[in-house]
């Protein structure tokens, strides 16, 4: 049921981007709408989800994570479940099993080979190969603009993260999970399942990013959850 109450809407970005990748979202809210950057804000995700809680003025909110994102906003909704009206999760797994080779493996290549080689390795493959090349170009531009220290600290964020599967299947609002129809990532079928209330939407020729490789899908979802809750 919808409440009164002013409603503000929370995104939260994926690696190696930052909160300038929602441009194409940050009109969807007008002036209750927060996309800030995450690397600043700690070592773990815990640290991360309460500074991001702390800039949203409105007391009900839709907090919006793409992969690593995701997770914040799991984290966000483990802190505060009573201000989470809904949640929507881009690329997002809530279960996880920690693969310290991968991390490690992740974190030698940043410092050895640096952010464009890491993002040639890990990250740009994840964009659908029908993904427009200006939307690569951009994507690439934001990764190569972070510090790798910045990076690093991310990485480990992602993969020291708690598994919140339980709290996916507690939750009592809705959850929408988007993927990307070519993003092999997570296992989104099996993700909505868990919720109590989830609903999937599998966007067609898109990768990991959604919210610039298909912001126009991604919009219209977004839009219809405002509408549900105003």
């Amino acid at each position: 049921m919808a409440s009164h109450a002013k409603l503000g809407m929370l995104f939260l970005h994926a690696l190696p981007l930052d909160g300038s990748m929602w441009a194409e979202q940050m009109h969807l809210l007008p002036g209750s709408t927060y996309a800030p950057t995450l690397y600043s804000w700690g070592d773990r995700i815990e640290e991360w989800a309460m500074a991001a809680l702390k800039l949203v003025r409105e007391d009900r909110l839709i907090v919006v994570g793409c992969s690593v994102g995701g997770s914040c906003a799991l984290e966000v909704a483990a802190i505060a479940p009573d201000r989470v009206a809904a949640m929507v999760l881009i690329g997002t797994k809530a279960q996880h099993r920690p693969d310290s080779v991968l991390h490690a493996s992740a974190l030698t290549t940043i410092r050895e080979k640096g952010l464009e080689e890491s993002w040639n390795i890990f990250w740009g493959p994840l964009i659908s190969d029908a993904a427009r090349s200006q939307v690569i170009s951009v994507a690439k531009r934001i990764a190569l603009r972070q510090s790798p220290d910045e990076v690093s600290r991310g990485v480990t964020v992602f993969h020291t993260r708690p598994s919140r599967d339980q709290l996916l299947c507690k939750f009592p609002n809705p959850v929408i999970f988007v993927t990307g129809a070519d993003d092999s990532a997570p296992d989104p079928t099996t993700q909505a399942a868990l919720a109590q209330h989830g609903h999937l939407h599998v966007i067609p020729q898109c990768g990991h990013y959604v919210p610039m490789e298909r912001p126009a899908n991604l919009n219209s979802i977004l839009s219809g959850v405002i509408a549900a809750l105003q």
